[in-house]
């Protein structure tokens, strides 16, 4: 950790625990907290806001939102929801996945569909995910409140990719997660951990030849500025998680349980809208800005060349997660034949 990032994260802590001071107990605090780690007008901070709208519209209690940054970075806030110094947090399984090791499981490159009916059909139906995560995520003192889509994932590289082949020699940015390490030594690359907020520079300088994101966030953080090819390659859907610090939520009295569980699902229909087309719009304004992006959308054929190297990432996932995962991964496929009608 940089001493920058360190004393921005201490102030904050420090900011959270003053502001709580005068609390006679959180379960009743009027301002309730919540941090994500996205920008303004991301889809996670649209989330939070709709969370927050309901929440105020259909009680006295308000909530106060910090943004990417403003508490630190991901790892950051979700030591804070665990502390209890933040009440809601939204992570995404990327970073969740050194406390939860099967949340990983979304990283399995084509194990998700690609199409959103399918997507949202899902979320809304699975039983590993509204069921199996709840348990998994209460063991590290978590309410898990929801779990949703962001969009598409997207490669961007310092040239196009059409291959695995392509892959060889490129350092690619990883969340601190192992099993996305292990997606991107499967395809290829050289897997290269960084926090978000090192991923520009590095890619600017080099360091790095590429990352993956939704397009939205290529799009927001300016990404394609300095990796402009594009790759759609259909592996997977980012997702994320929100959740409440789990003695807060079991403290509070049953009406505002109640509120926080109505206000999460309302703030997921209202996501699911806010995506729909999300992803064009975004492509939109990237290929309006710049002229040296390039766009690769990879054919079924160059596909599969991927795909056969997803089952080596499935055994990686099983053996980090042992018994569990590998009932999680059963449940998860049984969850999408259900959905796909297949």
């Amino acid at each position: 950790m940089n001493n920058n990032r360190q004393l921005k994260r201490l102030a904050g802590i420090v900011c959270l625990t003053l502001a709580g001071m005068g609390l006679t107990g959180l379960s009743h605090a009027d301002t309730w907290r919540y941090a994500h780690e996205e920008y303004k007008g991301d889809v996670q901070d649209v989330f939070a806001h709709k969370f927050k709208e309901y929440i105020e519209d259909h009680s006295d209690h308000s909530l106060q939102i910090y943004r990417f940054g403003e508490l630190g970075e991901s790892d950051d806030i979700m030591e804070q929801t665990q502390a209890g110094i933040l009440q809601f947090v939204d992570q995404s399984p990327g970073f969740t996945g050194a406390l939860i090791p099967e949340a990983q499981i979304f990283f399995i490159p084509y194990l998700m569909p690609t199409d959103m009916d399918t997507v949202v059909k899902f979320f809304r139906e699975s039983e590993a995910i509204n069921k199996d995560f709840v348990e998994l995520y209460a063991e590290q003192g978590l309410e898990l409140l929801t779990m949703f889509p962001e969009g598409e994932m997207v490669v961007t590289a310092d040239e196009p990719v059409t291959s695995p082949a392509d892959f060889k020699g490129k350092k690619m940015r990883v969340m601190t997660n192992p099993l996305l390490s292990s997606t991107y030594e499967a395809f290829g690359a050289t897997p290269t951990p960084l926090p978000w907020g090192e991923v520009y520079g590095a890619l600017q300088t080099n360091m790095i030849q590429g990352q993956e994101n939704p397009i939205f966030w290529i799009e927001s953080g300016g990404l394609y500025e300095v990796s402009p090819n594009l790759i759609f390659t259909r592996h997977g859907w980012f997702t994320t998680a929100m959740m409440a610090n789990q003695d807060f939520y079991n403290d509070l009295p049953d009406k505002d349980k109640k509120l926080v569980q109505s206000a999460a699902d309302y703030a997921f229909e209202e996501i699911i809208k806010h995506i729909d087309g999300l992803a064009e719009k975004s492509l939109k304004k990237i290929m309006d800005a710049s002229d040296d992006v390039t766009v690769t959308r990879l054919t079924d054929s160059q596909i599969e060349k991927f795909k056969a190297r997803a089952p080596q990432v499935e055994k990686t996932f099983i053996d980090m997660t042992g018994d569990s995962g590998k009932a999680l991964l059963e449940q998860f496929k049984e969850d999408l034949k259900q959905v796909s009608g297949s």
